[in-house]
């Protein structure tokens, strides 16, 4: 195994791809480590599918290069496809099948298919065997074809929105325990989400894409070390926010501001108190609030 694959399951670089007129990637570049659980996030729209199908092999990298486990995926898809579970956000599952068959016609695909294993996952997930796939409810569509993704045991996880069309006990259930359990095997997970309130509890590693564009890419827990939330109020009413270190996006009235900003805290209270204004409150944004200020800075 060479040392690329040992380390990275997954490099983007400089990837960019057009549609017509549309830019849906513009210079994107990522790496994802062995064993993360990787957040992709943004709005609807930003890109997040575009660069999944990129990963599977389905559009080729006609700017930059895409690799997974050191692999271009156009080139070779039988040694990247075979190592990758895949849920789709439409849940592109033959609607005629049973359960059931479902489970035996996925399995011809994979050598690795554990049989023990899906019908643990069927069972867990509450799928009758001899349900049809077009009977299914939008959730019990997304649990089979997360059945249908894990019960390989692939080293990598790809999930386009996986929890569209789930309850929330369902996508706590899925997130929280399945993913989780996945990268501690020590495979790779990959996710793309715009609830972002999920990404950030299950997530150690975020990327957000914005329009295309990558507008942050860092560990959950640096993401949270490096920003935070201040509501600043003036001593004089009326007055524009003065310049402040490390503010990345501010909302206010001219009296009283919220503020979300990347850097040391210390520096900036100190700075905002010499500047006349008074530090209300101090908080961690949430990755929600993180985005919303990278998106319209």
């Amino acid at each position: 195994m060479s040392n690329c694959e040992s380390d990275a399951v997954i490099e983007v670089s400089g990837l960019s791809r057009s549609f017509g007129r549309k830019e849906a990637l513009r210079d994107v570049s990522l790496r994802v480590k062995r064993g993360q659980v990787f957040g992709l996030v943004g709005e609807n729209g930003a890109g997040k599918t575009t660069l999944i199908q990129h990963l599977l092999g389905a559009y080729q990298a006609k700017t930059g290069s895409v690799r997974v486990f050191g692999i271009n995926p156009v080139y070779d898809p039988t040694a990247v496809l075979g190592r990758i579970g895949y849920l789709s956000e439409d849940r592109d599952l033959p609607r005629w099948m049973r359960v059931r068959e479902l489970m035996r016609y996925t399995q011809a695909f994979y050598p690795n298919w554990d049989p023990a294993f899906a019908e643990k996952l069927r069972e867990e997930f509450s799928l009758p065997a001899d349900a049809k796939i077009g009977t299914l409810s939008r959730g019990e569509l997304a649990r089979a074809g997360l059945l249908a993704a894990l019960a390989h045991r692939p080293e990598l996880l790809l999930l386009d929105e996986p929890s569209s069309g789930l309850d929330a006990v369902a996508r706590q259930h899925i997130l929280a325990a399945v993913v989780r359990t996945v990268a501690e095997e020590g495979r790779t997970v990959v996710f793309s989400s715009h609830l972002l309130e999920e990404v950030e509890r299950v997530a150690d590693h975020v990327a957000m894409i914005h329009e295309g564009r990558v507008v942050l890419d860092m560990g959950m827990d640096e993401v949270k070390a490096r920003h935070r939330k201040f509501i600043l109020r003036a001593k004089e009413a009326g007055r524009a926010l003065p310049k402040l270190p490390g503010v990345i996006h501010a909302v206010g009235d001219g009296r009283e501001w919220s503020v979300v900003c990347e850097g040391e805290e210390g520096a900036f209270v100190h700075a905002a108190q010499a500047a006349g204004c008074e530090v209300i409150e101090s908080a961690v944004p949430t990755l929600e609030a993180i985005f919303v200020a990278r998106a319209t800075a």
